[in-house]
């Protein structure tokens, strides 16, 4: 198995534990502890997998209702097109 390029025992299985170490050995970023986040940065963070989650599925969920909406007044511009074509 691959290992990262800076001194870590962690296996390169995701980018996202490379940029961890990376920030951790090169700039001196550490990670906050659980208690440090409140408010809505303790429910999307890219700290944990949870927030990690909660960011993916706020992210699906605009681009659907981004999608629904698109459709919605896609379908309701042909019927105006239609009746007035009609009348």
């Amino acid at each position: 198995m691959p290992t990262s390029p800076v001194k870590t025992r962690i296996p390169l299985t995701s980018f996202g534990h490379l940029i961890t170490e990376v920030k951790k050995q090169l700039f001196g970023i550490e990670a906050p502890a659980s208690v440090d986040l409140t408010g809505w940065r303790k429910h999307f963070n890219s700290y944990t997998l949870q927030g990690r989650r909660n960011c993916v599925l706020v992210t699906y969920g605009i681009l659907a209702v981004t999608a629904a909406a698109y459709l919605m007044h896609r379908r309701n511009k042909k019927e105006n097109q239609t009746s007035a074509s009609t009348a």
